[in-house]
């Protein structure tokens, strides 16, 4: 590893606090980013998730695809842990942290709200950064790609329902244009422009897909360190005017990330599931589709609403965290292998 890879959590944590810093000093700056969106997606986020997305799309070996039915444990793993606990622990934890543990420091409605805005980020599996915490964990492109596309199918039928039952809402509206947008942006056109890349290089030689890779590298952490400085920047105010109620829901969400990557990592280990299967398995099962949570929250509870915060924060604390997690299944590949 080199000099800059090696600390990469350094440039994480000073990437937030500059993006903090930014959007307090120039708000206006970002404000302009944040117009840039279609259907609840920012566009610019977008662009440079793609960017980080498109080195595992390449890697992507379209004659292999077919083979990974033959392991079906990686896929009843990630299936298990996002439809059949994941939901319930996040909606769990949202009730004893804000009905019973933070009960005194929120008034009644605010605390139902913070954890409805909880249980949509439970509900919705993640789509994009997936790929990228695959990429950096050296996971299977190939199984990942079907253990996404999968749940993205699923999402489209159990999301409504699911997050119903949970929220004892009924009129559920599922956003379909940030969904399908979203879908489109972060599987389907990096996926094509893969496919394309990977049959030209085949051309060349077994080595051009891991050199052209390699080169990817230095952009896909800029693009990284450039989604994180924005992501806080966007929100520096309200961490700065709401600083207690950003950690009391960081507190739960925590517990939550750890503790659904903890059982996921645990069972993988007892299913003998390889490394580059296991970690992109429970990194699916770990991190949220930011995007429809925001969007969903925004659409029952209103834009200036404790369950749009709640997703927010969701935001917030998922890439510094999920990074943590990416160390340590790069630290634990030898339980695996």
């Amino acid at each position: 590893m080199g000099f800059f890879e090696r600390y990469l959590s350094v440039w994480v944590a000073l990437c937030i606090a500059a993006g903090v810093g930014l959007g307090y000093v120039a708000p206006n700056a970002f404000e302009v980013i944040a117009n840039v969106e279609y259907a609840h997606v920012n566009l610019v986020v977008a662009v440079l998730i793609w960017l980080m997305i498109y080195p595992m799309m390449v890697q992507i070996d379209f004659g292999s695809i077919k083979d990974v039915g033959k392991k079906p444990k990686g896929l009843v793993l990630t299936l298990v842990v996002n439809w059949l606990i994941k939901p319930f622990t996040m909606a769990f934890l949202g009730w004893l942290f804000f009905k019973g543990i933070f009960a005194d420091w929120v008034d009644p409605q605010t605390a139902t709200e913070y954890i409805a805005g909880m249980i949509l980020l439970g509900v919705a599996p993640c789509t994009a950064m997936v790929f990228v915490w695959s990429h950096l964990t050296k996971g299977d492109a190939n199984y990942t790609l079907v253990q996404v596309s999968i749940n993205d199918l699923i999402m489209v039928v159990a999301f409504a329902p699911l997050t119903a039952l949970l929220l004892g809402v009924t009129d559920i509206t599922v956003p379909w244009d940030t969904l399908l947008i979203s879908v489109m942006l972060y599987v389907v056109l990096p996926l094509f422009a893969g496919y394309i890349t990977r049959k030209q290089l085949d051309k060349k030689g077994p080595d051009a897909v891991h050199k052209l890779v390699s080169q990817c590298k230095p952009l896909s952490i800029m693009g990284l360190l450039l989604t994180i400085i924005i992501l806080f920047g966007l929100q520096a105010n309200t961490i700065l005017a709401q600083p207690q109620d950003i950690v009391l829901i960081a507190i739960p969400l925590l517990i939550q990330t750890y503790g659904i990557f903890a059982i996921a990592y645990f069972a993988a280990k007892r299913l003998k599931l390889p490394h580059n299967v296991a970690a992109p398995a429970c990194m699916i099962g770990t991190s949220n589709f930011f995007e429809l949570a925001v969007a969903v929250a925004i659409s029952l509870f209103g834009l200036h609403s404790g369950a749009a915060l709640a997703t927010v924060v969701g935001v917030l604390v998922e890439v510094p965290v999920m990074l943590s997690l990416v160390w340590f299944a790069n630290k634990t590949r030898h339980w695996f292998d």
